[in-house]
C-alpha cells in the first residue's frame, strides 16, 4: 500500500479515537488493506478522504474495524460454568451490578440476563452493555436477531424471551431489555464503570498488543468490587493473573483478590 502507515494510524485516531497502535499489527494492516482495495483507494491518503467525505464509508470502516463474532451462548461449556459457580453468588447479593465489555451485538447481555432471570427478580439486576461500533449497539438495542445468532441458545430460553416473527427473524422480549443499558465505549480511552459485581470480555482481547491488554486487566481489576468475577473468551487465559491482583477460579473466570 502507498504511503505511510504510521501516518494512517494518527489520522485515523483523530477520526475515530481508535488507536491503532494498540492492535496486533500485522493482523489489523491485513484487514485494512484489504478494505482499501475493496473501496478501489490507491493509498492510505486515499482512503482517509474518503471516510471523510462519505458517512456510509466511516461508518462501515469502524463496523469493519471493531470484530463483531457473536452468538448467543458461544461456548456453552464456558456459560455452564458461569451458571454453576459464578451465578449462585451473584444471585445472594442485594442488587447485581455487571458490565458486558465489547458487547458486540448485544448477545451475550441479553444472555446474561436471562440467566439472571431465573434467580432474581428484573429489579435487582443492572446490566451496563458497551461497545466501540455505533452501529453494532443499533443492532443490540433493536433486539432483532436471526435464527442462526440463537440456535445454540436453549429451547426453554428461546420460547420465553423471543417473539419468532418470521421464518428466520426473532425478536428479544421487551422485558429482557429493561434491565439492560446499552452505551458507546472505547476500551484504550474511556473511564471504566466501577463497583461491578461481573465483567464479561469475551473474545475480543486477542485483537490487542500484550501492553494493551496488561493496562486493561488493570482497570478491569480496578473496576471490580473485591471477590467480584471476570469472564473471559476461550482463547484469552490470563497466564499470571495474580499479577494484576485476580486468583484463577476456573479456566477463563478469575476472581478480584
Amino acid at each position: 500500500m502507498a504511503d505511510n502507515y504510521e501516518s494512517f494510524k494518527t489520522q485515523i485516531f483523530a477520526l475515530t479515537k481508535i488507536d491503532l497502535n494498540a492492535y496486533k499489527e500485522a493482523q489489523m494492516k491485513r484487514r485494512i488493506d484489504t478494505l482499501i482495495s475493496r473501496n478501489q483507494c490507491k493509498s492510505y491518503t486515499d482512503f482517509v478522504n474518503l471516510i471523510k467525505s462519505n458517512k456510509d464509508k466511516f461508518e462501515e470502516f469502524v463496523a469493519y474495524l471493531t470484530i463483531n463474532v457473536s452468538e448467543f451462548w458461544r461456548n456453552p461449556e464456558q456459560w455452564k460454568i458461569l451458571e454453576d459457580k459464578v451465578i449462585p453468588d451473584l444471585v445472594k447479593l442485594p442488587s447485581i451490578k455487571i458490565w458486558s465489555a465489547a458487547c458486540s451485538t448485544g448477545d451475550e447481555p441479553y444472555s446474561l440476563a436471562m440467566l439472571l432471570l431465573k434467580h432474581v427478580p428484573i429489579n435487582r439486576i443492572k446490566i451496563i452493555a458497551t461497545d466501540i461500533d455505533k452501529q453494532v449497539l443499533e443492532h443490540a438495542k433493536s433486539g432483532l436477531y436471526n435464527d442462526k445468532s440463537i440456535k445454540g441458545l436453549p429451547d426453554d430460553l428461546k420460547k420465553k424471551y423471543f417473539e419468532k416473527i418470521s421464518d428466520t427473524a426473532f425478536q428479544v422480549s421487551p422485558e429482557l431489555k429493561k434491565c439492560i443499558e446499552f452505551k458507546e465505549h472505547n476500551l484504550l480511552r474511556d473511564p471504566y464503570p466501577t463497583g461491578l459485581d461481573l465483567i464479561v470480555c469475551r473474545n475480543v482481547l486477542i485483537y490487542f498488543t500484550e501492553e494493551a491488554k496488561s493496562e486493561i486487566y488493570k482497570k478491569y481489576n480496578a473496576s471490580l468490587k473485591p471477590g467480584a468475577i471476570l469472564f473471559l473468551g476461550s482463547t484469552e487465559q490470563i497466564i499470571q493473573p495474580q499479577q494484576y491482583g485476580f486468583d484463577t477460579i476456573s479456566s477463563f473466570f478469575y476472581k478480584k483478590v
